[in-house]
């Protein structure tokens, strides 16, 4: 109902005059835009990079950031050796990561991957660590009673007690993979929808400014869904 509410609001104001088109498109102005760019073969390759980007990228920082989350959540030492630093890293900005992945990477398709990662790491560490260190001793106590220990102790016991957090770090890092992938694609890059967001305002495409945002959107969407299914799964294997 909210989408379709909005759409109507959208339709009046444009059609109303109060604000010029030059600031406000139609919607069948922005959907023509986007039948513009699928005729000409493109709106394909922004969306596919751009997807291809945050995918790797928000794989290899959700694999990074439940390992070290691993670590610092369960060990004491690491916790103190780890955390202040981390913490400190997790406070820069994402475009204060460009020029240095730039530098040491070059403005290529892995560093845009990488800033990524960046993106999805924390909230998955973060989230993660602080589930872990919080699960019930007298829970961790009852496996260590059944001879479970280190990564059976973990496997069994801990991580099955902090699925909520992790599916929640997920969602996180999914949100910011797409932040941090909008933040890589406005500097350097030909193709994906950062680019084509500082294209359309350059050249005063509003529609298809407004074409990407709303795609922006959906794909996010559609990615949480699909994260949302793997929740449903892992409440199921190991929720009970």
């Amino acid at each position: 109902m909210i989408p379709v509410a909005i759409l109507v609001i959208w339709q009046v104001l444009a059609s109303s005059n109060l604000i010029p088109s030059y600031r406000l498109p139609s919607p069948a102005g922005v959907w023509l835009a986007g039948v513009d760019l699928y005729e000409r073969g493109v709106l394909y390759q922004h969306i596919a990079i751009s997807t291809q980007r945050v995918l790797l990228g928000f794989t290899i920082g959700a694999i990074v950031g439940l390992a070290l989350a691993a670590v610092v959540g369960l060990s004491a030492r690491a916790s103190d050796l780890f955390a202040p630093t981390l913490a400190a890293i997790r406070a820069v900005p994402s475009l204060a990561w460009v020029p240095l992945l730039g530098l040491y990477i070059g403005l290529n398709e892995d560093s845009k991957v990488a800033l990524v990662a960046i993106g999805a790491f924390f909230p998955v560490y973060t989230t993660v660590a602080s589930a872990l260190r919080h699960v019930d001793a007298h829970l961790v106590e009852l496996g260590r009673s059944y001879g479970y220990s280190g990564t059976a102790l973990l496997s069994l016991v801990q991580l099955p007690a902090v699925v909520p957090a992790v599916i929640s770090s997920l969602r996180l890092a999914l949100a910011q993979a797409w932040l941090f992938l909008v933040a890589g694609e406005l500097l350097g890059a030909s193709l994906g929808l950062g680019f084509l967001l500082v294209d359309s305002q350059q050249n005063g495409r509003i529609d298809r400014l407004f074409l990407t945002i709303i795609l922006l959107g959906v794909l996010g969407k559609l990615t949480d869904t699909a994260v949302g299914l793997l929740e449903r799964f892992l409440l199921k294997r190991w929720g009970s």
